[in-house]
């Protein structure tokens, strides 16, 4: 049954030409929250969504505004707040999937981008802009003629995310370079508040509800209606959740392991660190297996192409930090592994929410060490159910030591290597203009 045979219009409000969009996107019948908060939101009501990862929030909020946007065109309509460059990117992609016959402009204003490229493209008013809060901050206190003070609609995605403190102290370190003291509201989210209008429709779209996100309910939303398709920490029925309990020494091996196992799936692995995604992917390389890692530390362009490798599956293994855990929509992701267990038990909800998305079956495989018990043991309070064993057969996985020992030896190598480049490219960058002046001098003068 397609979206149009389910008649969405009368169901839902949905209006024929973003129909039209939806069924071209393949968009069979809504999703749960769908269903839910797109006839509040077409009422003009703010909606507070809360749904696990993977449920289609996007479109929950996307088709309101682009359907207030045909009745009443105009610029900078739009603003989209997510927390990471990737989730602002596919948000963008999608509205520009949905509005494609309407000829919706969108701009995506995120770090790791050349500014002055995008104050010309904010020059341009685009219909929606997606942005990171502390980009968005940079181009309110330092582009001439940026405002938004016409704005109509803002929307939080990931909420809870973009209010936490670790990625509040990561946008100011970033922007100013001080460290700042935190208020109870986020900062930087209170300063693009002050400068938007008090009269516009917000969204507040979240997988879990948290203290902040409620207060930032109260601060920004006028009567809001609560729409609620999980209550509690939840993740999806179709997703099969194992875990692994091996010494720390072992982990590499088991990995390499599972991978040969499960062998013709795609895999998302999440590490802790940029330097251990990085390890990690040098040793798989080594191995033979097309690997693409994902992380913080690599440019905005490298970030963009290693998840297009794995996309349009020319890669079949992404390891990533938890910059890959939010709001990323790959359909073809069959196994999560969690390589290092995350430190906040909510962010294994939104990793193993990579898997097992609108309706598709999936695979989280968690790696637990000695070290680990407890942290595991809060994820499991925290999702309401103890996870099976996944069953492996130790002597098999021993016969891998010998070459993944070799394939940690040449990655080790390949991580010095590539640690001695980056030192001596920065000791070219500080060999500044006024120091090659001064050679210039000496040249001279020996020529007298």
């Amino acid at each position: 049954m397609t979206i149009l045979e389910t008649p969405l219009s009368a169901l839902l409000g949905v209006i024929d030409v973003l129909c039209e969009a939806c069924q071209q996107l393949k968009w069979k019948t809504p999703s749960k929250i769908q269903q839910e908060a797109i006839p509040v939101a077409l009422a003009g009501n703010d909606v507070i969504g809360l749904a696990e990862t993977g449920s289609g929030k996007t479109g929950a909020f996307a088709l309101p505004i682009l359907q207030a946007l045909l009745a009443s065109p105009q610029r900078l309509f739009a603003l989209i707040l997510t927390p990471t460059r990737e989730l602002a990117f596919q948000i963008s992609e999608q509205f520009e999937a949905l509005g494609t016959t309407i000829g919706v402009k969108c701009a995506v204003v995120v770090g790791g981008i050349d500014m002055m490229t995008q104050s010309l493209m904010l020059a341009k008013k685009p219909h929606v802009i997606i942005a990171t809060p502390g980009r968005l901050v940079d181009h309110l206190e330092n582009t001439k003629g940026f405002s938004l003070r016409s704005l109509k609609y803002l929307v939080m995605d990931e909420a809870d995310r973009i209010l936490n403190m670790d990625f509040e102290q990561e946008v100011w370190i970033a922007i100013n370079s001080t460290q700042i003291l935190y208020e109870d509201l986020s900062t930087t989210v209170d300063k693009i508040l002050k400068v938007i209008p008090r009269e516009r429709k917000t969204y507040l779209y979240s997988a879990t509800m948290t203290k902040k996100v409620a207060k930032l309910q109260r601060a920004s939303l006028q009567n809001p209606v609560k729409v609620e398709v999980s209550t509690k920490y939840q993740t999806v029925e179709k997703l099969q959740q194992h875990y692994i309990f091996i010494p720390v020494k072992f982990k590499d091996v088991y990995l390499v392991y599972i991978l040969n196992e499960l062998a013709g799936n795609s895999f998302m692995i999440f590490c802790s660190t940029c330097v251990n995604t990085m390890r990690v992917a040098l040793m798989l390389r080594n191995l033979g297996l097309t690997a693409v890692p994902l992380h913080g530390q690599m440019s905005q362009a490298k970030r963009l192409g290693a998840l297009n490798k794995f996309k349009s599956k020319n890669r079949s293994i992404l390891i990533a930090t938890d910059v890959a855990s939010r709001g990323l929509d790959i359909p073809h992701v069959d196994v999560v592994i969690n390589f290092d267990i995350p430190s906040h038990s909510k962010d294994y909800i939104h990793r193993v929410g990579r898997t097992a998305r609108a309706g598709r079956a999936g695979k989280a495989i968690t790696f637990v060490t000695q070290y680990d018990v407890e942290l595991y043991q809060r994820i499991e309070h925290l999702i309401g159910k103890q996870l099976p064993l996944y069953n492996t057969e130790e002597q098999e996985v021993m016969l891998l030591m010998e070459r993944v020992t070799e394939a940690q030896r040449y990655a080790k190598m390949e991580m010095s290597e590539l640690s001695n480049r980056k030192k001596r490219q920065k000791d070219e960058d500080e060999d500044t203009e006024e120091s090659s002046g001064v050679r210039k001098k000496f040249k001279k003068k020996r020529k007298y």
